[in-house]
Formats: structure tokens, C-alpha cells, sequence
């Protein structure tokens, strides 16, 4: 069987995870003590903020049949991903990430923690980016994909170093 998703669903989805994004990073924020680790963790949510707007401005922008019109994966295999996704069986759309923090993570902790989220979405977005049509901002989706591996190498160098 066949899953799809229209690239109205998609957009979606990468809006929700961007809001999470938001939210963890200001989560995050809060609870360190550390000024120069909360000041980045705040621009890292407001970039979050700024992709959920786009994603959002690429939702409007579609046309009527790019949001009926199911996104073409003849093998299966990404829309077995995206509905893996939705499930929790990959992210848990169920658990907003900034709901696990407790607030007696460490800043290496959090950076772990927000590196993988960005791994997360950056897999997403690869495969999301092959499930669009490229009149509906398929694109657009590698500036995207390009600034959350900006993230990656901003969080990498704030970490210390593991001994």
C-alpha cells in the first residue's frame, strides 16, 4: 500500500517541526545560566521562527492541484518515511522536545540534544524535498536545508570538546 501526501500536508509538517524548534530553543534559553549559550539558543529559535514563517508563505503559495495532488513516490519508500514520522516512529509530532528538557540539563546537554534535532530535520526536509513538486518550492527547500546545517556547525563549535 501506498502512502501519500500532498505537498499542503508536507508543508505541514515541516511547520510543526519548526515550531517545536522554536519552542526548544527558548526552552533551552531559560533554563541556562550561561548568558552567552542563552543569547545563541535565542537566534537559533528566532532562524526557527523565520523557517516556519517561509514553509508557511510556500503553503499559501500553492495552487489548487499542488494541494490535492499527491506527491509522486513511486517505490514508496519516502512516504513510508513521512508516515513513520507522523506515527513517532521517528520524531514524535506527540512530544514537543522542549517538553522533555527538565531545566537541570547541562549546556552540553542541550547542544546534543539540539544537534540531533537539526539532523532530524535536515533528513526531513531531504526527503520532503523529494516529494515536491518543484512549482510548490521544492527550491526553496535547500536554502533551508542549507541553514540547518548552519545550525549543526554553530551548536558543534559551542560544544566543549568530549575528553
Amino acid at each position: 500500500m501506498a502512502i501519500t501526501f500532498n505537498a499542503d500536508e508536507i508543508y505541514s509538517m515541516a511547520e510543526q517541526i519548526e515550531r517545536n524548534g522554536v519552542d526548544f530553543y527558548n526552552t533551552a534559553a531559560d533554563n541556562t545560566a550561561d548568558p552567552d549559550a542563552a543569547k545563541m539558543l535565542r537566534e537559533l529559535a528566532a532562524m526557527e521562527a523565520e523557517h516556519e514563517q517561509t514553509f508557511r508563505q510556500m503553503k499559501a503559495e500553492l495552487a489548487a492541484h499542488e494541494r490535492a495532488t499527491s506527491a509522486y513516490d513511486p517505490a514508496g519508500e519516502g512516504g513510508l518515511y513521512l508516515h513513520a514520522m507522523v506515527e513517532g516512529k521517528i520524531f514524535d509530532f506527540s512530544v514537543k522536545p522542549a517538553e522533555t528538557l527538565t531545566g537541570a540539563e547541562s549546556i552540553e546537554q542541550i547542544l546534543d540534544t539540539a544537534i540531533g534535532l537539526e539532523k532530524d530535520s535536515i533528513l526531513f526536509y531531504v526527503t520532503m524535498k523529494g516529494m515536491v513538486p518543484t512549482s510548490a518550492g521544492k527550491g526553496r527547500l535547500d536554502e533551508i536545508i542549507d541553514q540547518e546545517v548552519g545550525h549543526i556547525a554553530t551548536l558543534s563549535r559551542k560544544r566543549p570538546a568530549k575528553a
